[in-house]
C-alpha cells in the first residue's frame, strides 16, 4: 500500500469496504461508501431529523404541512376536498379576446389594442385599416405598406442611375470625405 492514510472505510457493518471517496452521512456524521451513504441504505437513526419532505397540492401548488405518523397522499386529497383553492371541474378560457370589428368571431389569447380607437382586434383585423379604424390624426395604411411615395424613396441626385462600377467610385469618395 503506497497511501495506506488514504480513503475510509464504509461505517456500514456489514460492508467496511476502502472507499477513495466516501460521502459523509449529514445526520449522523459517518462515512459510506457509495451503496450505503443515503438514510435507507445505511438505516440513519437521525434521519428524521434531515428527510423532510412537504407535499404540494398538484392542483393549487401550495404547500401542504403534514404532521408526523400522517400519510402525505391522504393529505392531499383531504386537502384537495375540503381546502383547495383551485376548482378541477372548472377550466379556465385560454382565448378571452373577442374581435371588436363587426361580424368577426375570432377570439385570441392576447390583448391586440389598436392604438389609435383602443378597442381589441384579432390578428387579422389588427392593423387599422384592416378595421377601417377612424380615430386619430394620423393617416393610416395598410400593414406592410410604407407611406413614402415613389418620389420620396430615391436619394437626391442620379446616385442610382450610375453603373455599379460608378456607384463603387461614389460610395469611396463619400467614405473618404467623412474620414
Amino acid at each position: 500500500m503506497e497511501f495506506p492514510d488514504l480513503g475510509k472505510h464504509c461505517s456500514e457493518k456489514t460492508c467496511k469496504q476502502l472507499d477513495f471517496l466516501p460521502v459523509k452521512c449529514d445526520a449522523c456524521k459517518q462515512d459510506f461508501c457509495k451503496d450505503h451513504f443515503t438514510y435507507a441504505a445505511h438505516k440513519c437513526p437521525f434521519a428524521f431529523q434531515k428527510d423532510i419532505q412537504v407535499p404540494v397540492c398538484p392542483l393549487c401548488n401550495t404547500p401542504i404541512p403534514v404532521k408526523k405518523g400522517q400519510i402525505p397522499d391522504v393529505v392531499v386529497s383531504d386537502h384537495i376536498d375540503r381546502d383547495c383553492d383551485s376548482h378541477p371541474g372548472k377550466k379556465e378560457k385560454i382565448f378571452t379576446y373577442r374581435c371588436s370589428k363587426e361580424g368577426c368571431k375570432k377570439k385570441e389569447m392576447l390583448q391586440m389594442a389598436c392604438a389609435q380607437c383602443h378597442s381589441n382586434f384579432c390578428i387579422q383585423h389588427r392593423h387599422p385599416l384592416d378595421h377601417s379604424c377612424r380615430h386619430g390624426s394620423r393617416p393610416t395604411v395598410k400593414a406592410g405598406c410604407s407611406p413614402m411615395t415613389a418620389s420620396e424613396s430615391k436619394p437626391p441626385g442620379d446616385f442610382l442611375a450610375l453603373a455599379p462600377g460608378g456607384l463603387a467610385q461614389r460610395l469611396r469618395y463619400w467614405f473618404t470625405q467623412l474620414m
